[in-house]
């Protein structure tokens, strides 16, 4: 009897490099995680070093393949996810990372475009790749290391050197270096990519002073990236679908029609609307990006981005040492009536939808000499719903007005946190029973291309809710608490 076909996810994070094993079913076989440092060189600096990326990728990799085949199935083929706009140029000879990999939540290049939007370039960006001119996204990123690096321009124009997003340097040293390819959603989030012709655009790459000669092909979301090469898994392995960790998430909750909505609880959080075949551009400050490309079909998507969620809870942890597990910060909300005035605005770097001011910075406000970790802890926490809140009123206002949110992500384990939500969006959310959405949809992909599942239609069926919050606030306290969190966000900005 053959081997049952497994598929195998790689979820490389701004945090930690996952590895989940699923069956047909989305069931979980295996998983493997591994986190890795954070580096802050500088005020709104963020830097991964690649070799950390790389290593902790393999190992997961390998321990949750191992174990998976060892119940009696068999890896069929593997699905890539990755942190999106992080940036890392390499040598083509060797793939060694010029520079530490520059994370998404950096901020060191906002003079440059504070500059390019003084000239007048960023209704040109808008119109043709949907996003803002803002450092989050990866040409000025790419730019950067080639003007900081001793010879990187001048390696880049002679066409030593690559560039790729997480994915695409994870294809790289995965295939041995033979394959140097991204997926549409990846390449959309470079500030390169026209998402209307679906190609790299030579008038943005002389914009942002990037050579043609640094960049990857850009290829479906499942699609044929190559084999590994067999010295890392002891046999070639397919490599059959790629997406960025939001599109990926979208894809795993099965938001395939227009107006369905995800958002995504991780270090940062990100809510993405389906617009379907139309390219919508936002006018209250979200994004216009790629939901996903299948078989040169493109699909497109409203996106709101938040720099700090999960990071907010990761900072009581290591930054001020008032809990030691993420879980806590839960008990501590439960333990006090409601915030007590305190409210913490997490513009540790900028401000993301829909405000992107990169200038802006962290702010608590309303505390009292009895203010403790309680109130610090309930803050930060609510600081993500109130953050959501402010993006779903943009969509609205955009013209979509869903009936639903599913979510995903560690967060969302935070059942108080998940009422919160529905409380203040007046909308259910709703919750799935496999939370693993982001690495679940680049199984999906990879299982689209080998033939696991026969359409998007199959990969719909699979998804099974597991909790379902309705709203039941007063209309008049939800108002009272949106209205001093905005009082909150006027003094950052100021």
């Amino acid at each position: 009897m053959p081997a049952k076909p497994l598929l195998l996810a790689i979820d490389q994070g701004t945090t930690s490099s996952r590895a989940i094993v699923f069956d047909r079913a989305a069931r979980i076989v295996a998983l493997a995680q591994a986190e890795f440092p954070q580096l802050y060189p500088a005020d709104g600096w963020v830097e991964h070093n690649a070799e950390a990326i790389w290593s902790t990728t393999l190992e997961t990799a390998r321990q949750a393949l191992a174990e998976a085949e060892a119940k009696g199935g068999r890896v069929a083929a593997i699905g890539v996810t990755n942190q999106r706009e992080t940036t890392l140029v390499w040598e083509r000879d060797g793939g060694k990372s010029i520079h530490n990999a520059i994370v998404w939540q950096d901020r060191r290049t906002a003079d440059h475009c504070a500059r390019l939007n003084r000239e007048g370039a960023e209704d040109m960006i808008r119109a043709r790749t949907g996003l803002l001119l803002d450092p989050y996204f990866s040409a000025t990123k790419i730019a950067w290391i080639l003007d900081h690096v001793d010879d990187a321009r001048r390696a880049a124009e002679a066409g030593r050197l690559a560039f790729g997003t997480v994915d695409s340097f994870l294809i790289w040293r995965l295939t041995g270096g033979r394959v140097h390819a991204t997926d549409a959603t990846n390449a959309a989030r470079t500030s390169l990519f026209d998402i209307n012709r679906n190609e790299w655009d030579d008038e943005l790459l002389a914009l942002f002073g990037v050579p043609r000669s640094l960049l990857p092909a850009v290829l479906d979301c499942a699609a044929d990236f190559g084999e590994t090469d067999p010295a890392l898994f002891g046999r070639p392995i397919p490599i059959r679908g790629v997406a960025g960790d939001q599109q990926a998430a979208a894809i795993g909750q099965a938001c395939f029609a227009p107006g369905a909505i995800k958002s995504t609880y991780g270090t940062g959080c990100f809510v993405l609307t389906h617009t379907g075949d139309q390219f919508i551009l936002s006018k209250n400050n979200l994004l216009s990006t790629i939901a996903c490309r299948l078989d040169g079909q493109t699909s497109y998507a409203i996106e709101g981005s938040i720099f700090v969620a999960g990071a907010a809870v990761q900072w009581l942890r290591d930054g001020l040492g008032i809990i030691e597990t993420a879980g806590e910060s839960e008990t501590l909300a439960r333990s006090i009536p409601d915030n007590r005035g305190v409210y913490l605005v997490p513009a540790f770097t900028g401000l993301g939808a829909p405000h992107w001011a990169p200038e802006a910075r962290g702010l608590i406000c309303g505390l009292t000499r009895a203010s403790g970790p309680a109130e610090l802890a309930r803050a930060a926490l609510e600081s993500v719903v109130y953050q959501t809140t402010d993006l779903l009123a943009a969509i609205e206002a955009d013209g979509v007005k869903p009936d639903a949110l599913r979510v995903d992500g560690g967060m969302t384990a935070n059942a108080w946190l998940m009422q919160f939500l529905a409380d203040l969006l007046e909308l259910p959310v709703e919750r799935p029973e496999v939370m693993e959405t982001t690495a679940l949809g680049a199984a999906f992909l990879a299982g689209l291309k080998t033939g696991l599942y026969g359409s998007t239609d199959d990969v719909a069926a699979i998804w099974r809710r597991a909790a379902r919050f309705e709203p039941r606030m007063s209309e008049g306290e939800r108002a009272r608490l949106i209205e001093g969190w905005r009082k909150a966000v006027r003094r950052a900005l100021a």
